[in-house]
């Protein structure tokens, strides 16, 4: 048996660190989960199939083809994609393929050291909180059964099919508009390149090829790992730059004069531009991580609807009916009726488009005139290295010994976070004013305590991100 202490599911699957938490092992043992999961909770004259993707981390591929062997020893047809396959287009061939559920095998935006496994389900979006718990309850319940019956299958046509014929590419051709790309050596490679150069849409790639140490960067697209990609952009003639994450599921922006556009910012100009589209129909669902200004951005007609933490809280929303889309702070970002599932290479192709039907031919001019009309966000965030085993604890601690001020804020509201088993895992306070507040939350991925912040002054985020950590550390050790 497989020793399966350090095999916790998050809120977006099993991550650990690669040679020591995550091996054949660990791998083969969570495959047998997954089969007997399968097998339990679907009839089996329907002879589940099940198709898996990876990453171009180290032994993705190997953890790939040692998790369909696992599947297929145990009787379900087993399909790998022949190539380093991005999450969402994994997550699309689940849906529009018919299969019962897909693997990803992958650490997203993780540093290198680490990988993992994500989950989907037959809707084509990540595995909702009851699925992946029994998944984690069936480990080592069953010994691990092989068979090297398995195929490969190119995954990516289909996909590329489906995204060409939902978006209209003619005014970007028309404009001569050029863009920059930046896959971080993660699993976008040149996804986004090939699809544009099929529109005859000029676009060049840099960090292109899947790299295992994605060449020394963290493959997240926030400000701080996105220097080459701001520093290419100016020795060309490029409407904006784009950056996707490890696995092409979050992606960011960057404009042309080399500023890195905020997530926030772009949620309100996703949020401004399909809301007002008669095409999809629904409300809006963000994460309570999201700026509040994006209530005054949505059409009127829709509502927002708020979440924790986690895509897969804004899956269920979509899975429930009446969801147009939906976004989270960290760059995933989700049109329910193509995957209820992040797709960054989806939302790029989408800023595309917006630039090219708007008057511009920049974006940093479209930006300029949404900040005019909506004024400036004042959010911040902060990742806190933490990692002791009491990092859930001491959220849970404060949760029940809440201040009632907070850098001289009277605190509004306050409201606590589940997760999976059951223990406080987050903590959002609100404070008198148009959009003060601040959330605390502890990473089920990474030894990591993350702080967010918003106020109505570009000082208000940091005094709060501040004071929250100040007040969380008081409970250490306690």
């Amino acid at each position: 048996m497989t020793d399966t202490k350090n095999i916790v599911f998050g809120t977006d699957g099993w991550r650990g660190i690669l040679d020591e938490e995550v091996t054949n092992k660990s791998i083969a043992c969570i495959a047998q989960a997954f089969a007997d999961y399968l097998l339990g909770s679907v009839h089996k004259l329907l002879a589940p199939s099940v198709v898996i993707g990876f990453d171009g981390r180290k032994n993705s591929k190997e953890f790939a083809v040692l998790f369909a062997r696992v599947l297929a020893g145990n009787g379900i047809t087993a399909i790998v994609s022949d190539r380093v396959t991005p999450t969402p287009v994994l997550s699309f061939a689940v849906k529009h393929g018919g299969y019962a559920a897909g693997v990803m095998i992958t650490a997203s935006h993780n540093p290198a050291v680490y990988n993992g496994v994500k989950f989907k389900g037959s809707y084509g979006g990540p595995f909702l909180t009851k699925d992946t718990a029994a998944v984690e309850a069936l480990l080592n319940y069953n010994l691990v059964q092989i068979s090297d019956n398995y195929k490969t299958e190119n995954l990516l046509e289909d996909y590329f099919t489906e995204i060409l014929e939902r978006l209209n590419f003619k005014s970007a051709r028309k404009k001569g508009l050029k863009l920059l790309i930046d896959s971080m050596g993660g699993a976008g490679g040149t996804v986004l390149e090939e699809l544009l150069s099929r529109q005859k849409i000029e676009s060049k790639t840099i960090f292109g090829a899947p790299d295992p140490q994605f060449n020394g960067r963290s493959p997240e697209p926030i400000d701080k790992n996105l220097k080459p990609l701001k520093e290419e952009i100016l020795k060309g003639d490029y409407a904006f730059g784009i950056a996707t994450d490890g696995d092409a599921d979050r992606v960011a922006f960057v404009l042309d004069n080399g500023e890195w556009l905020s997530a926030q910012e772009t949620i309100l100009l996703f949020t401004d531009y399909l809301s007002s589209s008669e095409l999809l129909e629904g409300d809006v669902v963000k994460t309570v991580s999201v700026t509040n200004k994006i209530y005054s951005v949505v059409s009127p007609n829709r509502k927002v609807r708020e979440t924790q933490v986690g895509f897969k809280y804004i899956t269920e929303e979509m899975l429930s009916g009446g969801v147009a889309m939906g976004f989270e702070e960290s760059g995933g970002f989700g049109i329910a009726e193509h995957i209820p599932e992040r797709d960054g290479l989806l939302f790029a192709l989408i800023m595309l488009e917006m630039l090219s039907e708007s008057p511009y031919t920049k974006l940093s001019e479209l930006v300029a005139e949404k900040r005019k009309k909506w004024g400036k966000v004042f959010y911040d965030r902060i990742d806190h290295h933490y990692d002791q085993p009491d990092r859930m604890k001491l959220i849970s601690k404060l949760f029940t010994k809440l201040p009632k001020k907070m850098s001289g804020f009277k605190v509004d509201k306050s409201f606590g976070f589940m997760n999976a088993k059951g223990g406080t895992n987050g903590i959002k306070m609100t404070f008198e004013g148009n959009s003060r507040w601040l959330l605390i939350r502890g990473s089920e991925t990474e030894p990591l305590l993350r702080f967010y912040a918003e106020g109505d002054s570009a000082e208000e985020p940091e005094q709060l991100l501040k004071a929250g950590f100040k007040l969380l550390m008081k409970y250490r050790g306690s």
